[in-house]
This record gives structure tokens, sequence and C-alpha cells, in this order.
């Protein structure tokens, strides 16, 4: 719909009050509609609060994460990978997969609890995660950083407690005000995701509709 629509309609109030209310099932659509401009004025609480409480007309899918984004965290995962954690894991999709396939896997959200099965899960906060500095030797996070407002902590955060390797995946998607995502940043080029990270020994590609990044220590 972002590229189908024009700007004059796009940014229209109005026009996309009747979606919001449909795709947010008719709770919290001011709120969300003025996420951009309130969440400014948000402390770390507040921000978990209102994810928390979000619900969509997708709520019940096991994930957002298409299936070559998958594919490629799959095929990209460091050849010396035991100790994997999925950061904003969601209801656990990844994590899930990584463990049917042998891996020590974990995730971590804002959610008070989350039924991963045999995997381990930690509630936290991505700008301030309760992990030792290198104790996973991948670290994930995928449709994440599109949510936090502060993104280099959330990035220098990744970073410290990763040992091997950081895989990170967001949507590609230009700027509109109104967007059913409740996305407060947006990655057009892979370069801008590039600049954020940082890192010598990487890879960046688009895959369907997201960017997908490798980065090794």
């Amino acid at each position: 719909m972002d590229e189908l629509l024009p700007p004059i309609l796009r940014d229209n109030k109005y026009f996309m009050y009747p979606l919001f209310y449909i795709w947010f099932k008719g709770k919290y659509i001011n709120e969300i509609m003025n996420l951009k401009s309130d969440i400014y004025s948000y402390s770390n609480s507040e921000m978990e609060d209102f994810y928390r409480k979000i619900q969509t007309m997708d709520y019940d899918r096991k994930t957002g994460l298409n299936k070559k984004s998958f594919n490629f965290i799959i095929n990209n995962l460091h050849k010396d990978a035991r100790k994997i954690i999925d950061i904003g894991c969601g209801r656990g999709y990844i994590v899930k997969k990584l463990s049917s396939l042998g891996y020590e896997s974990s995730g971590c959200d804002v959610f008070k609890e989350l039924d991963l099965g045999s995997s381990k899960y930690f509630q936290g906060n991505i700008e301030n995660l309760p992990f030792y500095d290198k104790e996973y030797d991948v670290v994930i996070c995928t449709h994440t950083l599109e949510h936090i407002l502060n993104l280099n902590s959330a990035v220098s955060e990744l970073k410290r407690i990763a040992k091997k390797q950081i895989i990170i995946v967001v949507p590609c998607q230009r700027f509109f005000y109104y967007t059913l995502d409740t996305h407060v940043n947006f990655f057009l080029k892979k370069e801008m995701l590039e600049n954020i990270i940082n890192m010598k020994n990487y890879i960046c590609k688009y895959i369907q509709g997201d960017i997908a990044y490798s980065g090794n220590f």
C-alpha cells in the first residue's frame, strides 16, 4: 500500500483512520496514529507497555519474517555457532526452529512470559540487555530495530553480547507518518543499516521487501 497510494492520501489521517481501526481491532487508535510524534516523550517502560498491549489482525501469525529472509539467517549462520539468542523474538518462531536444528537457542522480548518449549526465555529491553559481554555466539534481531527509538544504543547492545556474529533483518520501507506497523525507523536503503551497524566483515542485501545483514567479528 505504501507504494500504491499517492502521498496526499497515504498521509491523510481521515483516509487512514478506518484502516487503522480495522487493523488494530478498534483499540488505542489515536495513540497508535500519533506514535511517531509522541514516542519521543515515552519512557522505556511506557514504550514496552505500548508494544505489549497492541494487537493487530495478524496477531496470531507465527512470524513476520518471510521465508527467504529466514533462509538467509540459516544459510549464513557462523560455522562455529552453538549458543544463539533472538532479541525481539516475538512468539519465538526463530528460536524454536533453531532449537529443532540442534542449536542452543534462547529468546528475549518485552513480554513477561513466553513459552519457548525447551528453549529459555528472558524479558529484557534491547537498549539494556540482561546478558554478559560476548555471552552468545550469534545474536539475531529481526523486525525489531524499526520499532526502537535509540538505534545506536540498541545496536551497541546487540554487538556487546555477541561473540562471533550478529544477524539483523529490517523491512525495506519509505517513511510515511501513518503506517499500519507502528514503525518509528525506516530503512529505504541498505546503506542506512550498514552505517548504523558499522562492521568491517559483513554482507547486506535486499530480500523480498527486507534488508538482511550478517556481520562477523
